[in-house]
């Protein structure tokens, strides 16, 4: 099965904002995205749904797409 152009990219995820205050769905998304505190980073997929996890807690990250 030959892969798609794309479908090996990868975004870099930093947490750049505290949990304190926020919404429990917020911070459950964070934990499921392999983020919790202030400065962690975590490599991801780039696929929709990690997308859509993103743009819920867009405020307390930072995205940076990787080849």
């Amino acid at each position: 099965m030959s892969k798609k152009q794309g479908e090996n990219k990868q975004i870099k995820v930093r947490q750049v904002r505290s949990l304190i205050g926020s919404k429990p769905v917020h911070r459950g998304t964070l934990r499921a995205l392999g983020l919790g505190r202030i400065g962690r980073e975590h490599v991801l997929p780039d696929r929709p749904e990690i997308r859509g996890m993103l743009r819920n807690v867009a405020h307390l990250v930072v995205v940076e797409e990787l080849q």
